[in-house]
This record gives C-alpha cells, sequence and structure tokens, in this order.
C-alpha cells in the first residue's frame, strides 16, 4: 500500500468511526451488551476479511496443477505489541461508552482527543519515531479547532465520565502505538483478538438486556461498519503512517459524528462549532497534503547508482 492510499484509508477509518455518535443515541441496550455484540459482529467481519486470501483461486483450464492457495497464515505471536494493541483497543471502546453515559458528550468526545498528544508524546520515546513541526503545528491547530467545536457544551460536572474520557484517550493512543510498533509484522491479528475481547467481555450482559429489532440492525451497523471495517483500514494504513500522522487524520472523527446527527436528526451546530470543525478539517488536510508531497520528493531526491 502506497503512503497516499495509506492516508485515505485512514481518512475512511474516522468517516466509519464518526458514525457511532447518530446510533449510540437510539440503541436502548446498556454499554457492557452493546460492547460484547459489536465487538461479536466485528470480530466475524475482520475474520471473514483474513479468510478472503485463503479462498481457492480459479484453476486455469489449461493448467493441469491444483488451485495453489494465497494469503498469509494467521500470526499470533502473542508479542506485547499485539496484545497489548488488543487490550487497548478494548480499553479505548469501553471507556469510551463510559464516559458517553456519565458526563457530557461534548465532554467525551473532546476529552478522548486527548489521543494525539499522547500519541506524540510516548511516540517519541516508544517507537522512536521523531515529532516534527509541522507535526506540532498540526497539533495546536487541531486542539484550538476541538476547543471552538466542543467548547459551547464543555462543563466541569460528570468527574467520572471526564475521567473515562481521558482513560479513552490514553488507551486510543496506545493502541495506535502497539499497531505501529508492529509495521514490520501483521497487525490485523491484533484487532480481531481486540474485538474477541471485548464480546468476552459484554456478551454475557445481554443475557438481561432484552434488544428490541432495532437495536439489533443499529449494532448490526456499528459492529460492521463503525468498528469492523475501520479497524481493518487501520491495520492495513498503519504501516505506511506515523503514529502521530494516524492519529492527526483520526481527529476527523469528532468533527464528522455531529454531522451524521445533522443529517438525520437535525441538531444544527453553532457558528463557533462550524468553525472549529473548518479548523480541525483543514489541519488535517494541509498536513496529509505536505505529507504526500514529501514522499513523493524525497525518493526522486535519493541519488541513483
Amino acid at each position: 500500500m502506497s503512503h497516499r492510499k495509506a492516508i485515505y484509508c485512514m481518512a475512511l477509518a474516522a468517516v466509519f468511526f464518526s458514525t457511532s455518535g447518530l446510533l449510540i443515541k437510539v440503541i436502548s441496550v446498556a454499554h457492557l451488551p452493546l460492547l460484547g455484540v459489536r465487538g461479536a459482529i466485528a470480530a466475524l467481519t475482520i475474520a471473514l476479511f483474513m479468510a478472503r486470501p485463503f479462498l481457492p483461486s480459479r484453476r486455469d483450464p489449461s493448467a493441469g496443477s491444483p488451485p495453489r492457495q494465497s494469503g498469509p497464515m494467521l500470526n499470533f505471536h502473542w508479542s506485547l505489541p499485539q496484545l497489548g494493541g488488543a487490550a487497548a483497543l478494548v480499553g479505548a471502546q469501553a471507556s469510551f461508552i463510559i464516559a458517553a453515559r456519565e458526563t457530557t458528550a461534548a465532554n467525551a468526545i473532546f476529552i478522548q482527543y486527548t489521543a494525539p498528544v499522547f500519541v506524540a508524546f510516548f511516540g517519541i520515546h516508544y517507537l522512536r519515531e521523531p515529532v516534527g513541526r509541522l507535526d506540532w503545528l498540526a497539533l495546536a491547530a487541531i486542539a484550538v479547532g476541538l476547543l471552538c467545536f466542543y467548547g459551547d457544551g464543555l462543563n466541569a460536572g460528570g468527574a467520572l465520565g471526564n475521567f473515562f474520557a481521558l482513560l479513552s484517550g490514553l488507551t486510543f493512543a496506545w493502541f495506535l502505538l502497539f499497531m505501529r510498533k508492529q509495521k514490520d509484522a501483521s497487525t490485523i491479528e491484533t484487532v480481531l483478538l481486540g474485538n474477541i475481547l471485548a464480546s468476552l467481555l459484554g456478551l454475557p450482559f445481554l443475557f438481561d438486556a432484552a434488544p428490541t429489532l432495532a437495536d439489533w440492525v443499529g449494532m448490526l451497523f456499528l459492529g460492521v461498519f463503525q468498528i469492523g471495517l475501520p479497524s481493518i483500514l487501520i491495520a492495513l494504513a498503519i504501516k505506511e503512517l506515523t503514529a502521530v500522522e494516524a492519529v492527526l487524520i483520526q481527529t476527523l472523527e469528532p468533527v464528522l459524528n455531529p454531522v451524521w446527527v445533522l443529517l438525520f436528526i437535525g441538531e444544527m451546530p453553532t457558528l463557533l462549532a462550524l468553525l472549529g470543525g473548518a479548523t480541525v478539517i483543514g489541519a488535517v488536510t494541509f498536513r496529509s497534503i505536505l505529507s504526500i508531497r514529501s514522499q513523493r520528493v524525497t525518493p526522486a531526491s535519493q541519488p541513483t547508482t
């Protein structure tokens, strides 16, 4: 996968992630069974994607040999980055759901997106990936944009929810760091394992949940499109993007989240929120364009032998 395609995949993952705000508003299932069902469906989605390369290819009628199996085998090496990434993914999902129930939506989303700061700080030491001046400028612009976007709704209440929102940002940051640490290995197993753990954590609570048909449809969508597919996209894209690049692109999620609410429920953001959203999108887009251009220039500038 090229660097440009990796950026597109990470941006598409942010679009898929952003659909959670709308559906969690209408699903009546409690947070733990929601976590379990969504994780189980996401794990199945990822497993089906992983099984796809193992399907036999079409046999050439002129060839006498049987069709060959293609694709890598599962690579559960149980390393610290793989296990840590799976645990961090579960932690990010569970803590954000708790945060959304215990504090305001604005607090939960804004505090969660302290994640870029954690990625920048820990990435320097854990990944040995330096954070450039352009990255810090993009981080600052995004912080200002998010503050404008959610500033109207921020309050000091919900201390427990605010704590879990901060924990969600920290665990999501480490999820990306652990994934990036595996850039030379297979990363898809990490997201599969994480969603299996989420399903094991939440499914036992489903017996008391009594979800409606609408709840099942919503959880099916969340499992496939809000967790499953973006997990696959992140696993593919993180090999070509630094951890800071990845988390900067993911800041599109909190801006896109209210867009779906606007389109389907009609909640209109304020002018300040629109300005903040434009700032975030502009910073991410500008940073991505410069990153793509630098990838083009660098190979060309290398001397030939």
